[in-house]
């Protein structure tokens, strides 16, 4: 992603309304209907089995024309146009984007593309993509082409803990660790002077946020992984997905990343790796970045036992990247993609090549 042009101005930006809890997503046609009386439903086949009656349903009640685009599965500038193209003859007031993260994603573009506000409605709290305003576009081959930016945040944020509840482990895992990162990659870009995701320098309210995500992942993940399990929402679940979607959604966006999402960039470039879902990547990167910054044995192993609780990755071999062992070749790949990523400057000191390889055997070595 090209970083946005610098500014000496801090900017914080979010959405208009957040509304998260157990049959929420019932009201999604009242929240329509504070933009007109036209919706675009855009969703994939698999999300339209589990929402798409009901969002139709509450558009009804609400006195909201419902039309639907059906998302083909990846996010590239055809896809959009194709879906934009046969929409613009209905002239929706409102675009409601459901799913994960590509879903959502693909549901931002057709709102870009149209001029339009989008509601943004997760099935999956796997990653804090509901809040934000950018949007990744893939190429025609799944490999990351673009970053491309809505006018503004969505204009509402639909998060239906019951839906979350019953959606599988492995996405609310990739969740709580796009979101434990936040707290040390805010602090990075901060001190380094970074700018945030909207072009401006970091707000103090980020770091609050992102450290309160931090601390309530401490307390509540494991207890929320236990509700996914069970497929019912409790209050330590209730806690996750705020601090996951919510909480990271907005520290990411107004105090700016570092190595760990540098990271996930390098991570595409090899195999096994490259398909792990971004969050588990994040909190593989993470490591790396603790390494960097030289932190104290103690503290490191506390992070690990952490990463034990839930299940997070430790190693590369965990993430996907299984025999034979990670080649040179390869971690030259990764720090070469790694750093020609946007975040890869906002650290404390100036990094260099054989630094952040080093960091990576390091971690493999304490992980095995």
């Amino acid at each position: 992603m090209s970083p946005a042009p610098r500014s000496p101005a801090t900017i914080f930006a979010g959405p208009l309304r957040y509304v998260q809890g157990p049959g929420v997503l019932d009201g999604i046609g009242d929240e329509a209907a504070r933009f007109g009386r036209h919706a675009l439903l855009v969703a994939d086949e698999a999300v339209l089995a589990i929402v798409g009656e009901r969002i139709a349903a509450s558009c009804e009640r609400a006195g909201v024309d419902c039309a639907t685009q059906v998302f083909g599965g990846e996010v590239t500038r055809a896809e959009i146009a194709r879906m934009a193209s046969a929409a613009r003859t209905g002239i929706p007031d409102i675009v409601l984007a459901a799913g994960g993260g590509k879903g959502i994603d693909a549901g931002k573009g057709v709102a870009e593309a149209l001029g339009l506000p989008v509601i943004t409605v997760p099935t999956a709290a796997s990653n804090d993509a509901p809040t934000s305003h950018i949007f990744v576009i893939y190429d025609e081959a799944h490999r990351i082409a673009e970053v491309g930016r809505l006018r503004h945040n969505p204009v509402s944020v639909v998060v239906d803990s019951e839906i979350i509840a019953r959606a599988p482990r492995g996405l609310m895992l990739a969740g709580i660790g796009d979101a434990f990162s936040k707290a040390f990659e805010v602090r990075q870009c901060r001190m380094a002077g970074g700018n945030n995701v909207h072009g401006g320098l970091g707000t103090r309210a980020a770091l609050a946020l992102a450290e309160l995500s931090y601390d309530i992942l401490r307390e509540h993940a494991v207890a929320a992984l236990a509700a996914v399990d069970r497929g019912e929402p409790d209050a330590a679940l209730e806690a996750v997905i705020e601090a996951a979607v919510l909480h990271s959604g907005l520290s990411f966006e107004n105090g700016g990343l570092s190595i760990a999402h540098a990271m996930t960039r390098g991570l595409t470039g090899v195999r096994g790796a490259r398909e792990a879902p971004h969050g588990v990547q994040v909190t593989y990167g993470l490591l790396v970045q603790f390494e960097l910054e030289g932190r104290d044995p103690a503290f490191v192993e506390d992070m690990r036992a952490f990463y034990r609780a839930t299940g997070l990755p430790q190693t590369l071999a965990e993430l996907g990247l299984k025999d034979p062992a990670i080649t040179d070749a390869e971690l030259d790949r990764v720090a070469e993609l790694t750093e020609a990523a946007v975040y890869w400057p906002n650290f404390e000191r100036r990094l260099s090549r054989a630094q952040f390889i080093a960091a990576i055997r390091a971690v493999e070595a304490a992980g095995a």
